[in-house]
């Protein structure tokens, strides 16, 4: 577990720098250059986002149940994905009504997705997993919000054929991720 903890605190640190040391982060990219605040704000991503898989790895070998789940709960949560990746595809397709209208897709991705899982799983290592993504989608996207309308940040929208773009990838990725890649990469089925 110890290893899972390290890795959310490198991964997670990492990804709320701007949000609680801004000016830390602005004194870094002046001291490092632009190009060297990348490269040290992705060697801490990589490493964290290893011991986060390693460490779950390892936790879930030795597995303190907190709660059983309810079998309704998986079903739940494989519906709750699908809106997790088409945000996640909108984040990315740019012009999209939905990142106009919400500013960050990708991070309520992250909340619906780490809602989801901790749903559906509930084990130690579960909650200190999804809980710890969820806070963390919880509270970067209220600080993304006050941030952008502090900086008068307006998204505009091309047209609807990007949200229909955005949703044919999530849905797409969604089927890859759920009937075939989930498995390979972590080891569980989500159909059985």
């Amino acid at each position: 577990m110890a290893y899972l903890i390290l890795g959310l605190v490198l991964f997670l640190g990492i990804h709320s720098v701007r949000m609680f040391a801004d000016g830390w982060r602005t004194n870094m990219v002046e001291k490092l250059g632009e190009g060297g605040w990348k490269g040290l704000y992705t060697v801490v991503a990589i490493v964290g986002l290893v011991l986060v898989v390693w460490g779950y790895g390892q936790a879930r070998l030795n597995m303190v149940w907190v709660w059983i789940p309810p079998i309704w709960t998986a079903h739940l949560a494989a519906l709750l994905t699908v809106p997790a990746f088409i945000l996640l595809a909108a984040a990315y397709v740019p012009g999209t009504h939905m990142k106009a209208k919400l500013g960050h897709p990708m991070v309520l991705s992250v909340k619906v997705w780490a809602l989801a899982h901790l749903l559906a799983n509930g084990t130690l290592a579960d909650i200190v997993l999804f809980g710890s993504f969820l806070v963390w989608a919880i509270v970067n996207f209220a600080k993304s919000r006050r941030r952008d309308r502090a900086e008068g940040v307006v998204r505009t929208a091309v047209g609807a054929s990007r949200d229909a773009i955005a949703v044919v990838i999530g849905l797409v990725a969604w089927v890859a991720f759920a009937f075939y890649l989930h498995a390979v990469l972590i080891g569980v089925r989500p159909f059985g």
